[in-house]
């Protein structure tokens, strides 16, 4: 575990993004100057106020913290150079994520003002300019975290690692907040056979422009209904094995490198699927999709079989997980019968507060493990409606972390801190590549 100045430093780029368009009335009349030049770019006295500003807003404990400038300084000029990376490697983001989390972060902005007018006032820009410079601050932001998991691709840890780390940081490693472990099985409404029809005929006709000779990415900028990639030729990223939906993966890896499969249907529709490399455990794909229609379709016969599927688990004809697997359209979890995992991790114990309001109602209703709701409907902030039905597996009081029960948690922390260790020792080694001067602030 890091001290908060560290944690500051090394995550300056990930907690204060939007902060670099404040202009705090407090500097105003400060002289600028540069504190630093990275390569061609330089870093101005001026933007490391205004995060310094923030950072003590955001954590008063750090009020009398005399090296946070500093700090933060050295943080911009990693950023500065992990991002140069970054572009050099044509590193692809997520479009709809991004859009959500300037949304977000715009929101939490005007949180902190009185109304829209003065918070303008305040900042010297009108609010599509602040959004705009949230938005390049996000942009950097996954970026950086996009090339972070590329370099971690791989990099495994053993019992000894783990338990090496477990007394190196015990005294550290904070309490374990209260958790839930949670299955479900979702359904999505039906989709009329016309529907289906005209997204079939519609990436055929794609089909046989590749076929043709028609370049890839130009055609999934022109006809793709993944916004996410559409945009990016369909270029997906690098993504670990067991990101994407079985179908979805099994027909990309069993490509060739440039090779571009034949039709595949998934949930989300149909897709063409170009393999652009692969190792043993990541593949770097584009695609196109053509999606199905849902807006016409019923939710009556989803509603139905959730409610058989209810009963005959209640009364012990069938298990949940069996169910899952048989009849959830999320094929993340239905592989797993029905458990659901946080993003990103293998951990199934999950924290109330990261879940949905919705769902956080929907599990505080079930009081004992074994107990499964009623079909309720949700509408997620991203994505389509559904209609789903949830187990509670088991709920954790917050406790001490105990090696032995939360092995897989302090795995966790021990594998993000290998990670970790490795990422900071390449931005070292570019740090020496890349021409960077800085001066005391």
């Amino acid at each position: 575990m890091q001290p908060i100045n560290k944690i500051v430093r090394n995550t300056v780029f990930l907690f204060f993004a939007g902060s670099s368009c404040l202009q705090a009335s407090a500097f105003a009349e400060v002289a600028d100057r540069v504190v630093a030049v990275v390569g061609n770019e330089a870093i101005f006295k001026s933007e490391i106020d205004n995060r310094v500003f923030m950072a003590r807003i955001q954590y008063p404990e750090l009020a009398q913290d005399n090296v946070l400038p500093r700090s933060i300084l050295d943080g911009l000029i990693d950023q500065k150079i992990i991002l140069t990376k970054a572009k050099i490697d044509s590193i692809s983001i997520d479009l709809n994520a991004l859009d959500a989390m300037v949304k977000e972060r715009f929101k939490q902005l005007g949180s902190r003002f009185a109304s829209t007018s003065e918070m303008e006032s305040r900042i010297g820009k009108s609010s599509a300019a602040i959004r705009n410079d949230i938005r390049e601050d996000v942009r950097n932001q996954q970026l950086i975290e996009t090339l972070r998991k590329k370099k971690s691709v791989g990099v495994t840890i053993t019992y000894a690692d783990v338990m090496a780390f477990y007394k190196e940081n015990q005294a550290q490693i904070p309490a374990i907040p209260e958790g839930v472990s949670v299955s479900q099985i979702i359904k999505y409404p039906t989709v009329s056979a016309e529907s289906r029809a005209r997204s079939l005929v519609k990436i055929k006709e794609i089909r046989t422009q590749l076929q043709g000779g028609a370049d890839f990415a130009d055609l999934a900028a022109k006809y793709s209904e993944d916004p996410g990639s559409a945009k990016l030729g369909g270029d997906l990223g690098v993504a670990r094995k067991g990101q994407f939906i079985p179908s979805f993966e099994k027909t990309a890896y069993a490509l060739n490198e440039g090779e571009i499969s034949d039709i595949v249907e998934t949930r989300y529709g149909y897709h063409l699927i170009q393999l652009l490399s692969k190792e043993e455990n990541s593949i770097h794909a584009r695609h196109i999709l053509v999606g199905l229609d849902r807006s016409k379709g019923d939710f009556a016969e989803a509603i139905q079989q959730l409610k058989a599927v209810h009963d005959n688990v209640v009364s012990g004809k069938e298990t949940f997980a069996d169910m899952a697997k048989k009849h959830s359209d999320d094929p993340a979890s239905a592989a797993l019968g029905g458990k659901v995992v946080a993003s990103g991790s293998s951990s199934s114990t999950l924290a109330p507060s990261s879940l949905i309001p919705q769902l956080q109602k929907v599990i505080a209703t079930l009081k004992k493990p074994g107990d499964i709701s009623e079909p309720e409907k949700i509408e997620p902030p991203q994505g389509e409606p559904f209609y789903a039905i949830f187990k509670l597996n088991e709920r954790v009081a917050a406790h001490s972390l105990d090696p032995d029960k939360d092995y897989a948690y302090l795995e966790e922390l021990a594998l993000d801190n290998k990670n970790r260790q490795i990422f900071n020792q390449w931005v070292q080694q570019l740090r020496k590549e890349v021409y960077v001067r800085s001066s005391d602030i």
